[in-house]
């Protein structure tokens, strides 16, 4: 925390008296609480208007506030009886250490620790470990009772609240995506063609960063420098990426395939043959270019790039799963699609 809350730095001096034998020479808690605070800082006893001013009264000893701690054991405390004994024979003077100050949260003292992890790894991961191997554990072994309750904070937050902002915009880049294809192709059925590559290449982009992860480990274990890319924030961007360009290379695929059926009157299978003929090319070139751009991205070390690394990972792999796709599970589909009467009839 910063001002730090557990900084046992501050020297302080314990009255901590017997209350049998404070009760013995007829004082209660309150009598002998205000008789030390009287005889050292002095004691607060009333206040009074003058005027307009409010002015406070303390009761003061005729050391004053100068208490020396030799002396403080000796500080005469006179009884209801008249007796005067020291304070020695009341209570025992305990001399320690402890935070200078005492926080509290909803009535109950808090302590803040601030948990800084590595660079290496993600904030996710970091949060994960506190969580479990570290609070879980010590609640396991019963070092932190029951009665003490324990929050992860912070950046952690941050995290969740960010994940949770993410999750949203996925949705909504999902909603714009299909309305932009059911605008395009006037039809409500084709454009779910097309997104169903955007969960293919979701999973592609998972397998190339395990992938990658895995050809890091392999380095590392044959000496020449390992390397891990973990899946923070910054990384699940890229799927979001992802999502808005994964759909181009099918796009181009369905349109031909339906401009072939209702322009040249071709079957569903001649019509998607010549589309993956005729667009090979372009889809080829549009893919080779991509992964070219981001290959420096995620297979060159530099200042920068290790931030940015998981996007590049996601996107690349991504982008390479999806261009198999297109070219062979997406021509099947819709050869089977545009083959069933009633697509034909709406293509037509």
């Amino acid at each position: 925390a910063n001002p730090p809350t557990l900084s046992l730095s501050q020297p302080l001096v314990e009255v901590r008296p017997d209350w049998d034998r404070v009760a013995e020479v007829g004082l209660d808690a309150g009598e002998m609480g205000f008789t030390v605070a009287a005889l050292t800082d002095g004691a607060f006893v009333d206040e009074f208007f003058l005027d307009d001013d409010k002015i406070d009264i303390y009761l003061y000893s005729t050391r004053g506030t100068g208490a020396d701690l030799d002396q403080l054991s000796q500080l005469p405390i006179h009884t209801p009886s008249g007796a005067q004994v020291p304070l020695d024979s009341l209570a025992r003077i305990v001399e320690r250490v402890d935070t200078s100050t005492i926080r509290r949260l909803d009535g109950r003292r808090t302590v803040t620790l601030n948990i800084i992890p590595p660079s290496d790894v993600a904030l996710e991961t970091g949060v994960g470990i506190v969580r479990d191997q570290v609070v879980g554990h010590l609640r396991e072994t019963g070092a932190i009772p029951a009665s003490v309750g324990v929050d992860i904070s912070g950046a952690s937050d941050q995290l969740q609240a960010t994940r949770e902002a993410l999750f949203g915009n996925y949705v909504v880049a999902l909603a714009i995506i299909y309305l932009l294809l059911v605008a395009i192709f006037t039809h409500w059925g084709y454009p779910l063609l097309i997104m169903l590559t955007i969960p293919l290449g979701v999973a592609g982009g998972i397998v190339g960063l395990w992938l990658f992860n895995a050809a890091g480990a392999v380095t590392e274990w044959a000496g020449l420098g390992g390397f891990h890319q973990p899946f923070d924030m910054i990384t699940m961007l890229g799927f979001l990426i992802l999502m808005g360009t994964v759909v181009n290379n099918p796009i181009l695929i369905v349109h031909r395939a339906m401009t072939n059926v209702r322009e040249a009157g071709m079957d569903a299978q001649a019509a998607v043959r010549d589309a993956v003929e005729t667009r090979l090319r372009p889809i080829a070139m549009s893919t080779l270019t991509t992964l070219g751009g981001l290959a420096p991205l995620v297979l060159l070390p530099g200042e920068g790039t290790e931030l940015y690394r998981g996007v590049g990972v996601i996107v690349l792999f991504g982008l390479l799963g999806t261009a198999l796709v297109t070219l062979t599970f997406l021509p099947a589909l819709t050869v089977s699609v545009l083959g069933r009467p009633q697509s034909r009839s709406a293509a037509a």
